[in-house]
């Protein structure tokens, strides 16, 4: 839904950024001095990919010379974030910036465009998926069926472990109380051992103070430093040297469009979102990193130890994920559609994530 018209645009340029190497997205100048703007949520409530994100939005009515506009909301501030499609979809929102696991409600396919475990284990892996292996297009084809446009990724980064216990294999995770989000991630912890539960991450702080469990994993070392973690565990679970989240190591989000905003749009303009898109998620991941980094230290100092497992972990864990990916890939013909192409990524010579052998027999 858009608040005005929408103007045609007289023109599409590059400016360059003085005294920079980099090149600054095209100005667009308008022809009425309208403007339409978009109403745009994301899931997150603070934090440093609150603030990215605003800062982004609050760039868009500059980039544009005026023609659109995003006005930013953060985490619940017009809706809950498992009402943001409904949302777009009736158009109290033009736009959203979810996690996109979130969308496996309306479409199971969902599972697999996003981090799962022992998967696609970087953003240049989920890149390639989505802007050269044909994910891009699959993904706006089942978002075009709900009523909404898929602009593209925004990447995040991973999700760790807390523990009040040392964890240094996955056997340590047997018999262990453990909260987790459900679904697949859930499914691959049982299979080792833990005994798993499901809470929102509001409850994550009391349950680990009173012993309700003794695991928990949640986003990244920033947001959970702030979240008071380290106040209530002693120890941080990672994967070995360069892979730090066995389970979920790239956490996606993305934007989304009701397909109304999106059909209101000259080509040029869907044309400049779609870059912006790629600036946001550059810009958000980095941010996001960047605040990692600077948590590390105030972990260490609150005499949190991290743990590594070793790589002999991750290829037992991959044994143990796969049937579980295949389980899920079939429930689905577009999440088969999809896990073909990344089971078939990930065999390559480019990637050799899974032994051919480990996945013979196993039909979609």
């Amino acid at each position: 839904m858009t608040r005005t018209p929408i103007s045609r645009r007289a023109a599409l340029g590059r400016v360059a950024a003085a005294g920079a190497a980099t090149l600054a997205a095209p100005a667009i100048a308008t022809a009425q001095g309208q403007t339409t703007t978009w109403r745009i949520q994301t899931s997150w409530p603070g934090g440093a990919g609150l603030q990215v994100f605003r800062e982004w939005c609050e760039s868009i009515v500059e980039k544009t010379g005026g023609e659109l506009a995003f006005e930013p909301f953060g985490a619940n501030d017009v809706v809950g974030d498992f009402q943001l499609y409904d949302a777009v979809k009736n158009g109290v929102l033009e736009a959203v910036n979810p996690f996109t696991i979130y969308a496996q409600g309306i479409i199971p396919a969902a599972t697999f465009l996003t981090s799962y475990p022992l998967g696609l284990r970087n953003p240049h892996e989920w890149d390639v998926f989505y802007y050269s292996l044909g994910g891009l297009e699959i993904a706006r084809e089942l978002y075009a069926a709900q009523g909404m446009h898929f602009v593209g990724p925004v990447h995040h980064g991973p999700n760790i472990i807390h523990s009040k216990v040392p964890i240094r294999s996955i056997d340590d995770f047997a018999g262990r109380k453990m909260r987790l989000p459900g679904g697949m991630v859930a499914e691959v912890f049982t299979e080792i051992g833990a005994e798993t539960t499901v809470l929102p991450g509001s409850e994550i702080f009391p349950a680990l103070e009173k012993g309700t469990i003794d695991v928990a994993d949640y986003v990244g070392p920033a947001v959970n430093y702030a979240l008071g973690f380290s106040q209530v565990t002693d120890y941080i679970v990672m994967g070995p040297p360069g892979f730090m989240s066995l389970y979920q190591p790239v956490d996606l989000m993305d934007i989304t469009v009701g397909q109304a905003a999106w059909d209101a749009l000259s080509p040029q303009m869907k044309q400049f979102v779609e870059m912006e898109t790629h600036v946001y998620s550059d810009m958000h991941h980095a941010a996001i990193q960047k605040a990692d980094q600077e948590a590390w230290p105030k972990f260490e100092a609150d005499g949190v130890e991290v743990t590594r497992l070793s790589q002999g972990d991750v290829e037992l864990m991959t044994e143990v994920a796969i049937p579980i990916w295949f389980d899920y890939a079939r429930r689905d013909p577009n999440s088969a559609r999809i896990f073909q192409i990344q089971l078939d990524y990930m065999t390559s010579g480019s990637l050799g994530y899974v032994d051919p052998a480990l996945v013979e027999g196993m039909e979609l």
